[in-house]
């Protein structure tokens, strides 16, 4: 995403196809025509999705974590497609190794969310009891 100029940089040459795909899949499940998914589009949302929540989670927030949640249920499918390949091939085995590790980050992700909210806004502090003088 680092050559991303006016035309969608590398990235979108690797996406158009795939986004074509999706866009007929879910054409022909749903019965209806959907509109042109626009690689640009697709990947500046991408990166908003991927900078916003990065940095909103750094600060520990969970609007954060659900925008990186997003990013990766979006991307993870479409970039690593390692059920478009035989096992056994290299680029299998370099496919299937990146969607498990975008998926176990899912996993992560759900984790803090759970975490987060286990947690009471606030907590009760024991008052310590007064010494009585007589």
């Amino acid at each position: 995403f680092n050559e991303f100029d006016a035309n969608g940089g590398p990235i979108s040459k690797e996406l158009i196809p795939k986004l074509t795909v999706v866009k007929k899949n879910l054409s022909s499940k749903l019965g209806v025509a959907l509109p042109d998914i626009d690689a640009r589009q697709f990947i500046s949302v991408i990166i908003f999705l991927k900078g916003v929540g990065g940095i909103l989670f750094v600060f520990g927030s969970t609007f954060g974590s659900f925008l990186l949640l997003l990013h990766l249920a979006l991307t993870t499918p479409l970039l690593y497609d390692f059920y478009n390949y035989r096992p056994g091939k290299p680029k299998y085995n370099h496919l299937l190794n990146e969607f498990m590790l975008n998926t176990a980050l899912f996993g992560a992700l759900l984790f803090f969310i759970g975490m987060k909210n286990s947690i009471p806004r606030s907590q009760l502090r024991k008052k310590t009891p007064k010494a009585k003088t007589v």
